[in-house]
C-alpha cells in the first residue's frame, strides 16, 4: 500500500512547496472574516500534510508545517518577514528577571539548604553556577520533569533569588510595568487575533471525541476512506503483555511490536494498523479481546486519519505558541489573555479550564505539551499566574477526582501543578484567604475515603485492589496540604485567621475519623486466623506527621489562633471520648492512705487503639501554650479549668500499656501486624507525632492531679494493682505453683511501668515542657547515639527525625558534641562523642529501642572501666520544667511511688522469697538517683523567700509504718550494698548513698541533727564491709562455678543414656508390667515413705510441659488438656526403598519424636495447610 501512495504523496509535495507564505499572510490580511479564512486553510492543508500513510514521517511532516501552516501566520504576526519581525521583537523587549527553564527528564537541579524557602525550589545548572548558592550547603537531584527553574523568583529564597544572568538593576526594581506597552498596537491586534484562533482550535481538536467525523468548520468535501487503528497506553499492562497482543493483532514481528509498544509508553498513544474502516476495526477487536480476560482492555479507537492529522497539528501549535511567546513578554501577555478569557458559555469555558478539565481524557504526549505552554506562560507572567490560581483552586476538587479515577503517574497530570503554585507563599494566603483552600483540600481527600465503620473512623479492613490503588493515589493530596502549610505567615490579617480556623476545623474532623482506628484485642486461646490490614493507617499517618507539625507551627506563629485552635481541639478530644468509660464499671482504689475513682479497663481484655491523633495534636498545642507563655499571658482566655486530667490520659496510657503488654510477649497469637506497629509507633518516621506527643499527653495530665491517683490508675492499667496493694502479695504469688510466663510477663510490665515513670520525669527536652531550645533537644538526640557507638554522618542523619524540609538541624550543632575521626585507607570518616558530653548519658533514653539501649550501656560501662573509674551510670543533671509542667517532679516523692521503690526493694532484700528481676532494680535506684539530682538542684537554686518542698531525703529515710514495719527505703540501700549477688549495681548504690550524703548535708540545719549522725556512719560502714564484700563475691563465683561443672557432669550422663538406649529396654518394660497395680495404689507425698512389693505406692510422675513452635508458649501435658499434635511428613526413599510395589497406607498420619508439638486447636484452621488429617484432631 505504501509503494502505491508514493507518486501521489510527491505531487501533493510539489503542490505544497510551491505555496507562498507571504503571499498567504497577505490574504489573511485583507479577510474579512480571518476565522473561517485560517479554517479554511488548515481544512485543505493539514490532511495533505499529516498522516499519510501506515509510517509518519515527522521531519518531513514538521518541515512542510513550518512553509505552508506556520510560517503564514508567523508573517501576519510580524507583519513582515518574521526573520527581521523576531528578532526586533526580542530586542524591544526588556528580559525577564524569572529563568522559567523546563527541565526534561534526568535533567540536575539544585536546591540551597541555606536559602530555599522549601525544597521544591530549585535552580538549573547555569543559574546555580552563577549565583551565591554554590558555595553554600546545596542539595543536587535529577529532576522527574516538569518543573522550571526558580531563579528571580523573590518568593522561593531568603537570599540571593538571582543569578548574575538574571540579576535586576536597581531602577528595574521600582514597580512592575505592563509588558504590552514595548508592542505597537497592529502587533497587539494581529497577535490577540492569531492566537485566540489558534488556541481555540488546538484546545477543540485536541479534546474532540467523535472517530469519524471532523468539526463542521473542518469537514473536507472530499473525504477519504482511510483510518488508523489507535492504540493508547495505561498503566495496567505489562510491555511484555502489549507486545504480545500486537504480534497476533496486527500479524508484525517481535522488533516491531517492541516498537510500537515503546512509542505507546512515551508518547501514550501510536496507531498500529492503516487501513479501511473494517481492516482497522479487526485489529481493534483482536486487542479488546486478549488483555481483557483479568483486567480491564487496552483502550484502542478507529480514528479517521484527517481527524489524528488535525490532533498532530495541534500538539505542533501549542509548542509553537510556546516558542513564540519567548520572543517577548507582551506575546506572553496576550497568549495568557486569551487562554483565560470566558466563553459564551460562562464559568469553566476559558481555553484553560476546558484544557484542565479534559485532562484524564487526554493521552500521554498531549497532556506533556500543553503542561509545558501553561509553565512558560501562565506561570511565568506574576499578574496571570495570579488568575491561574484561582482557577485551579476553583476545579481543584474536579481536578484531583480525574487523577484518582486516572490510572497515568501523577507527573503526567494536570494536577501535579499544584507545586507550582501552592509552595508560593502570596498565592497559597490568597487562595486561603480567598478560595478557602485548606477547606478545599481536606474535604475533598476525606470524600475519597468513605469506608467508614459504625463509630465513622476510617476502615482499611479487606479493601479491594481498586480501593487500595485508589488510596494511594489520593495520598498526594495530603502533600498539597503540605505545600500550602510549608511557608509560615509572618503577619496575620483577620480574614486569615477566620479561614485557617476554618481549615483547622476541616482538619479536626479528619483526625477525629482517625482517633481510635483500627481497634484490636488480645487473642486468647488460638492463634490469630488472618493478618489484619494496617498498613494504610501507618500510611496516612506518615503522610499527615509532617502537615500536623505544620499546623502546630502555624497555631504558634499567633496568639489568638493558638487559643482557638486549643479550644477546638479540646472540644474534638471530648466529643470522641466523652464518654471515655466505654461503659466501664465505676472502682475505688486505694495504696497508703489515698483513694481515686477510675474505671475497670483491662488492655489485655478489651479494644485498644494505637492511632490517637486528635489527643496527640492537643499535646502538641498545650506544649506550645507553655512555650509561647500564653498559658501565663492569658489564663482566663485558655479552658484549663474544664480539662479532665484522667480523661487526658486514659488513652495515651492504654497505648503505652499496650506496648509493655506486647514487649511482655502477652500479644504474640496476634501476629506481626501488631509487632509491625509497635516498631513503627516508636521508629523515627513516626514517633514525634505518635510516642512523643503519648509521653507529652501523660505529662500534661500529670502536672494537672494528684501523683498518687495518677500513679494508682496507671499501677490498675498495667494490671499490677493487687501486687503493690496487698501486703505480701508478691511472695505468695511467687510461692503458689504459677506458670512461670505469668511471673515473667508481670516481671517486664513492672519494668516497663517504671521505665514510663523516668520517661515522664526525666523527659523535659522538648521546648515548652522543659526550659530548653531546639538546639538542646538535637544535641541530646545526637549524644544519645553516638553513645551506642561512633556514627558515620549519614548513618547519624538516618537516625534523627527530619523536618518538612527535609533537614535534621545536625550540621548546626554536630561540631559541640563530637569529634570527626578522618577514614582511614579503607574505612568511613566517624563522628565519635567529645568526652565531656559524656556525663549527659541517660540510660533511658526515650527513643532507644531495647538493642540500643543494652549496647549503649555496655559501651559506656567499657569506657569507664578504661579511664578507671566506677562503673555506675547515674542520672544526668536535667533542665528544670517550664511552669506548667514544674509539679511532675512531685511523682518522685509521692506516697505511692515510695510504696512501689520500697517493695522492688523488699523483694531484693529477701531476694529467695520474691519473683523480681535485676532490671526492676535498676530502674528503681535510677529513679533514686533522679530525685536526689532534682532535690540537690532545687537546694542549689533556693531563693530566701522561697522554701524547698522536695524533701525526698527525709522520706525516704522514714520506716515503713505498722502494721507492715517495713525498714525505711534509705537502710534497704545500705542491706543491698553488700548484697553477693548484686555486684553489678553495687556501684550505682554507693553513687546513691554519696549523694544522698551530699543532699542531706545541704539540707541540714546543725551539724549534730540525727539525720548528719545517721550520715556519719553510712561512709564507715561503706569502708568497713569493703573487705567483707569482696570475701562473699570470690565465695559466690566460686559457688557458680561448682555449679556449672555439675550440670556438665548431668548433661554427659543424659547423653550416654540416649546413645545407649537398649540397655534402659528391659527396665522400661519392667515399668509397662507393674502400671496395672500402681494405678490402685496410694499417691505418696514427698514427706512420706514408700512401700515397695506388689502393692507398692504410686510415686508422682514428672510434669512435662511442652512448647508451642508457633507462639512459644509452654503448656503442660495432661489427660483432660488439649491434645498436642506432632506434625510430620512421610514419603518413599528413592534410594532406600527394596519393596516399590508396596503401597503405603496414608503417610499423613505418621507422627516423628523428632517433631514440634502444636496445641489441636490451633490446627483446625490449618490442618490442610500442614498435611495432618482431621481425623488426628
Amino acid at each position: 500500500m505504501a509503494s502505491e501512495l508514493e507518486p501521489e504523496v510527491q505531487a501533493i509535495d510539489r503542490s505544497l512547496l510551491e505555496c507562498s507564505a507571504e503571499e498567504i499572510a497577505g490574504k489573511w490580511l485583507q479577510a474579512t472574516d480571518l476565522t473561517r479564512e485560517l479554517y479554511q486553510h488548515l481544512a485543505h492543508y493539514v490532511p495533505k500534510i499529516y498522516c499519510r500513510g501506515p509510517n509518519p514521517f515527522p521531519q518531513k511532516e514538521d518541515m512542510l508545517a513550518q512553509h505552508v501552516l506556520l510560517g503564514p501566520m508567523e508573517w501576519y504576526l510580524c507583519g513582515e518577514d518574521p526573520a527581521f519581525g523576531f528578532p526586533k521583537l526580542e530586542q524591544a523587549n526588556k528580559p525577564s528577571h524569572l529563568c522559567g527553564r523546563v527541565f526534561k527528564v534526568g535533567e540536575p537541579t539544585y536546591s540551597c539548604r541555606d536559602c530555599a524557602v522549601d525544597p521544591t525550589c530549585v535552580l538549573c545548572m547555569e543559574c546555580f553556577l552563577g549565583s551565591i548558592h554554590r558555595d553554600h550547603r546545596y542539595r543536587m537531584t535529577t529532576s522527574g520533569g516538569g518543573g522550571f527553574c526558580d531563579c528571580g523568583d523573590t518568593e522561593a529564597w531568603k537570599e540571593g533569588p538571582y543569578c548574575q544572568k538574571h540579576e535586576l538593576n536597581t531602577s528595574e526594581i521600582e514597580e512592575e510595568e505592563d509588558p504590552l506597552v514595548h508592542l505597537s498596537e497592529d502587533v497587539i491586534a494581529r497577535t490577540y487575533n492569531i492566537f485566540a484562533i489558534m488556541f481555540r482550535y488546538a484546545v477543540e481538536i485536541l479534546i474532540w471525541e467523535k472517530e469519524s467525523e471532523l468539526p463542521e468548520d473542518l469537514e473536507m468535501v472530499e473525504k477519504s476512506d482511510t483510518y488508523y487503528c489507535m492504540l493508547f497506553n495505561d498503566e495496567v499492562h505489562t510491555y511484555e503483555q502489549v507486545i504480545y497482543t500486537l504480534q497476533k493483532a496486527v500479524n508484525c514481528t517481535q522488533k516491531e511490536a517492541i516498537g510500537f509498544a515503546t512509542t505507546v509508553d512515551r508518547d501514550g498513544r501510536r496507531s498500529v494498523r492503516y487501513g479501511d474502516f473494517q481492516y482497522c476495526e479487526q485489529a481493534k477487536s483482536v486487542i479488546v479481546r486478549n488483555t481483557s480476560r483479568q483486567t480491564k482492555p487496552l483502550k484502542v479507537q478507529v480514528m479517521h486519519s484527517s481527524i489524528v492529522a488535525h490532533q498532530n497539528f495541534g500538539l505542533k501549535l501549542l509548542s509553537w505558541l510556546g516558542s513564540i511567546i519567548g520572543y517577548s513578554d507582551g506575546l506572553r501577555r496576550i497568549l495568557c489573555q486569551v487562554g483565560l478569557q470566558e466563553g459564551p458559555d460562562g464559568e469553566n469555558s476559558s481555553l484553560v479550564d476546558r484544557l484542565m478539565l479534559s485532562d484524564s481524557k487526554l493521552w500521554k504526549g498531549a497532556r506533556s505539551v500543553y503542561h509545558q505552554l501553561f509553565m512558560s506562560s501562565l506561570l511565568m507572567d506574576l499578574k496571570y499566574k495570579k488568575l491561574f490560581a484561582v482557577r485551579f483552586a476553583k476545579n481543584y476538587e474536579r481536578l484531583q477526582s480525574d487523577y484518582v479515577t486516572d490510572d497515568h503517574d501523577r507527573e503526567f497530570s494536570v494536577a501535579d501543578l499544584s507545586v507550582q503554585i501552592f509552595t508560593v507563599p502570596s498565592l497559597a494566603r490568597m487562595l486561603i484567604t480567598e478560595e478557602n483552600l485548606m477547606s478545599i483540600i481536606i474535604k475533598t481527600f476525606m470524600d475519597h475515603l468513605r469506608h467508614r465503620d459504625a463509630q465513622g473512623r476510617f476502615q482499611f479492613e479487606r479493601y479491594t485492589a481498586l480501593q487500595a490503588f485508589k488510596f494511594r493515589r489520593v495520598q498526594s493530596l495530603i502533600l498539597d496540604l503540605k505545600y500550602v502549610l510549608i511557608s509560615k505567615p509572618t503577619e496575620w490579617s483577620d480574614e486569615l485567621r477566620q479561614k485557617f480556623l476554618e481549615g483547622f476545623d476541616a482538619f479536626l474532623e479528619l483526625l477525629k475519623c482517625m482517633q481510635g482506628m483500627d481497634p484490636i484485642t488480645r487473642q486468647v486461646g488460638q492463634h490469630i486466623e488472618m493478618e489484619p490490614e494496617w498498613e494504610a493507617a501507618f500510611t496516612l499517618q506518615m503522610k499527615l506527621t509532617h502537615v500536623i507539625s505544620m499546623m502546630q507551627d502555624w497555631c504558634a506563629s499567633d496568639e489568638k489562633v493558638l487559643i482557638e485552635a486549643y479550644k477546638k481541639c479540646l472540644a474534638v478530644l471530648m466529643q470522641c471520648h466523652g464518654g471515655y468509660t466505654d461503659g466501664e464499671q465505676p472502682i475505688t482504689l486505694s495504696i497508703c492512705g489515698h483513694s481515686v475513682e477510675t474505671i475497670r479497663y483491662c488492655v489485655s481484655q478489651e479494644k485498644v487503639s494505637i492511632h490517637l491523633p486528635v489527643s496527640r495534636l492537643l499535646a502538641g498545642l498545650h506544649v506550645l501554650l507553655s512555650k509561647s507563655e500564653v498559658a501565663y499571658k492569658f489564663p482566663e482566655l485558655l479552658p484549663l479549668s474544664e480539662l479532665s486530667p484522667p480523661m487526658l490520659i486514659e488513652h495515651p496510657l492504654r497505648c503505652l500499656v499496650l506496648c509493655a503488654q506486647v514487649h511482655a510477649g502477652m500479644w504474640r497469637r496476634n501476629g506481626f501486624s501488631l509487632v509491625n506497629q509497635i516498631y513503627y509507633y516508636h521508629n523515627v518516621k513516626c514517633r514525634r507525632e505518635m510516642f512523643d506527643k503519648d509521653v507529652v499527653m501523660l505529662q500534661t495530665g500529670v502536672s494537672m492531679m494528684d501523683p498518687n491517683h495518677f500513679l494508682m490508675i496507671m499501677l490498675s492499667r498495667f494490671e499490677l494493682y493487687q501486687i503493690f496493694s496487698t501486703p505480701d502479695y508478691g511472695k505468695r504469688f511467687s510461692s503458689e505453683i504459677t506458670h512461670k510466663d505469668v511471673v515473667q510477663q508481670n516481671n517486664t510490665l513492672i519494668e516497663e511501668m517504671l521505665y514510663l515513670i523516668i520517661m515522664l520525669v526525666g523527659e523535659r527536652f522538648s521546648p515548652g515542657v522543659g526550659q530548653v531550645n531546639a538546639t538542646d533537644e538535637i544535641k541530646r538526640e545526637i549524644i544519645h547515639q553516638l553513645s551506642i557507638k561512633p556514627m558515620a554522618h549519614s548513618e547519624l542523619v538516618k537516625s534523627l527525625p527530619e523536618d518538612e524540609n527535609k533537614e535534621t538541624g545536625m550540621e548546626s550543632v554536630i561540631e559541640a558534641v563530637a569529634h570527626f575521626k578522618k577514614p582511614g585507607l579503607t574505612g568511613r570518616g566517624m563522628y565519635e562523642l567529645k568526652p565531656e558530653c559524656a556525663k549527659e548519658f541517660n540510660l533511658y533514653f526515650y527513643h532507644f529501642s531495647r538493642a540500643e539501649q543494652s549496647k549503649a550501656e555496655e559501651a559506656q560501662r567499657k569506657l569507664k572501666r578504661q579511664n578507671r573509674e566506677d562503673t555506675a551510670l547515674p542520672p544526668p543533671v536535667l533542665p528544670p520544667f517550664c511552669p506548667l509542667f514544674a509539679s511532675l517532679v512531685n511523682i518522685l516523692q509521692s506516697d505511692v511511688m515510695l510504696c512501689i521503690m520500697g517493695t522492688i526493694l523488699q523483694w531484693a532484700v529477701e531476694h529467695n522469697g520474691y519473683a523480681w528481676s535485676e532490671s526492676m532494680l535498676q530502674r528503681v535506684l535510677h529513679l533514686i538517683g533522679m530525685a536526689l539530682q532534682e532535690e540537690k538542684q532545687h537546694l542549689e537554686n533556693v531563693t530566701e523567700e522561697h522554701v524547698v518542698t522536695f524533701t525526698f531525703t527525709q522520706k525516704i529515710s522514714k520506716p515503713g509504718e505498722a502494721p507492715k514495719n517495713s525498714p525505711s527505703i534509705l537502710a534497704m540501700l545500705e542491706t543491698l550494698q553488700n548484697a553477693p549477688y548484686l555486684e553489678v549495681h553495687k556501684d550505682m548504690i554507693r553513687w546513691i548513698l554519696k549523694t544522698f550524703n551530699a543532699v542531706k548535708k545541704m539540707r541540714e540545719s546543725s551539724p549534730t541533727s540525727p539525720v548528719a549522725e545517721t550520715e556519719g556512719t553510712i561512709m564507715e560502714e561503706t569502708s568497713r564491709d569493703k573487705d567483707k564484700a569482696e570475701r562473699k563475691r570470690k565465695a559466690e563465683i566460686a559457688r557458680l562455678r561448682r555449679e556449672k561443672i555439675m550440670a556438665q557432669m548431668s548433661e554427659m550422663q543424659r547423653h550416654f543414656i540416649d546413645e545407649n538406649k537398649e540397655l534402659f529396654q528391659q527396665t522400661l518394660e519392667l515399668d509397662a508390667s507393674t502400671s496395672a497395680v500402681l494405678d490402685n495404689s496410694p499417691v505418696a507425698s514427698d514427706m512420706t515413705l514408700t512401700a515397695l512389693g506388689p502393692a507398692q505406692t504410686q510415686v508422682p510422675e514428672q510434669r512435662q510441659f511442652v512448647t508451642c513452635i508457633l507462639c512459644q508458649e509452654e503448656q503442660e501435658v495432661k489427660v483432660e488438656s488439649r491434645a498436642m499434635v506432632l506434625a510430620a511428613f512421610v514419603q518413599r526413599s528413592t534410594v532406600l526403598s527394596k519393596n516399590r510395589s508396596k503401597f503405603i497406607q496414608d503417610p499423613g498420619c505418621a507422627l516423628c519424636a523428632c517433631a514440634s508439638a502444636i496445641p489441636s486447636k490451633l490446627l483446625e484452621s490449618r490442618s490442610c495447610v500442614l498435611g495432618i488429617p482431621r481425623a488426628l484432631l
